[in-house]
């Protein structure tokens, strides 16, 4: 009985560890395309630098990008083989625990045959009913012979089936242990294809130190412009906040006095801070919060190129970058597209010649920058994924979105508002 109930709780217990493994195996798996698909994009992107005018602070960039990208390959690549490291021991544990119930199961079935082959004639069966004392004991000898005639056939059905399992899992351990050699020439492979990207970067931090004041001063000037750039659109945002409010209580004093009603007391003084959300304002600003997590990216195709945030340089480490939003590199010619259905606040030309976009959730705002040209004018309403307009290339012919993001004046971290994978 014990046996039975222990048998049953492995059947029902087996096939849950096996699913939450596999699902982890599957979640690697997809992660791991995912890589692969941006490492690809990475090298296209310098792949094609090859043969334009070489920006060497771009390209330690790129390629810093390209080794992170390779890191977490290999990374994933030692999770996939620890899981299934650890499912070769589990199922090599199987096959021995079933391997020895098997050979106890056709020992036990192998005696019961041999006796049962001893005692198989059918006059001594008869004999065996008819020498009962009394009736009652010849129905109960009737019973005991076709119980033991079940548990003959119940037996073999049992050693058919502990064989059966046995192969299964023998089998589902040959596919594992292939892919764990796979995975291992793969894992060879990542760690050779890292080795060669490191000494690409050490070549061109190399040309770095030969011109250390030239590069300096491009650092230098790039970060003013940055922080003049990040001014403007804090400007922006602050100007556009004011007149979305101006408008809004326009638009509620003008339904007041249609309805005959008293206008709705406001202060004199612009709200620059936070937007004054109608009803609608609201929907629409809670619709976006709930998408956190999965919005679509600014562009059909491309990765991260520098995160948010502070950053330390790539080649002057004792320098910080900071980044008010994600700059992402795509390929030249691409359009943005905006990641959430809102209305166009501004468009505006940024210092450099480069336009911006803003757009309104409610009470968030989505800024894509670095644009050649607008196919959106202020007060449109865009939808979702919708292009708006073309990203710029820079004299390298580099294509780079900065895309930002921000809670009526507070800026966040795009990247936790979009969805791993573009």
């Amino acid at each position: 009985m014990q046996r039975l109930i222990y048998i049953l709780l492995f059947s029902l217990l087996c096939p849950l560890i096996w699913a939450q493994t596999s699902e982890k195996q599957r979640n690697l798996e997809l992660r791991k395309e995912q890589i692969l698909k941006e490492i690809k994009n990475v090298q296209q992107m310098l792949q094609t630098e090859k043969s334009k005018e070489r920006n060497v602070l771009s390209d330690i960039s790129e390629q810093n990008k390209k080794i992170r990208l390779s890191q977490e390959l290999i990374q994933n690549t030692q999770q996939q083989l620890r899981l299934l490291t650890d499912n070769i021991y589990k199922n090599q544990l199987q096959i021995n625990k079933l391997q020895k119930e098997l050979a106890v199961l056709k020992e036990d079935y192998a005696k019961m045959i041999y006796k049962s082959y001893k005692s198989r004639s059918e006059q001594s069966r008869i004999m065996f009913v008819l020498s009962s004392e009394n009736f009652l004991q010849a129905y109960k000898r009737i019973q005991y012979m076709k119980q033991y005639a079940n548990f003959r056939k119940n037996q073999g059905e049992e050693v058919k089936v502990k064989s059966t399992e046995l192969q299964a899992i023998v089998a589902t351990l040959e596919v594992q242990k292939n892919k764990q050699g796979l995975l291992l020439k793969d894992a060879e492979r990542e760690k050779k294809d890292l080795e060669k990207d490191r000494i690409k970067l050490e070549e061109l931090v190399a040309l770095i130190k030969k011109d250390q004041k030239k590069y300096n001063a491009q650092i230098k000037k790039k970060q003013e412009e940055t922080r003049a750039i990040d001014r403007q659109i804090q400007q922006l945002i602050r100007e556009a906040i004011a007149e979305a409010n101006r408008k809004a209580r326009e638009a509620a004093a003008k339904a007041a006095a249609k309805a005959g009603k008293k206008p709705p007391t406001t202060s004199s003084k612009a709200n620059t801070t936070t937007f004054e959300l109608t009803p609608e304002g609201k929907i629409i600003a809670n619709n976006f919060r709930a998408n956190q997590g999965s919005l679509p990216w600014p562009v059909a195709k491309g990765f991260i190129s520098l995160p948010y945030g502070d950053q330390p340089h790539p080649v002057q480490s004792q320098l910080t970058i900071h980044n008010s939003g994600l700059e992402i590199s795509t390929e030249p010619g691409s359009s943005a597209r905006a990641v959430f259905g809102g209305e166009v606040l501004q468009v505006q030309v940024l210092s450099g010649g480069n336009k911006a976009v803003l757009i309104q959730h409610g009470d968030y705002i989505t800024v894509y920058q670095n644009l050649s040209s607008v196919s959106v004018k202020k007060g449109d309403k865009v939808s979702i994924k919708q292009n708006i307009g073309t990203i710029g290339t820079n004299a390298t012919g580099r294509a780079v979105l900065k895309f930002l993001l921000s809670h009526n004046t507070t800026i966040h971290n795009p990247q936790s508002w979009l969805s791993r994978s573009n």
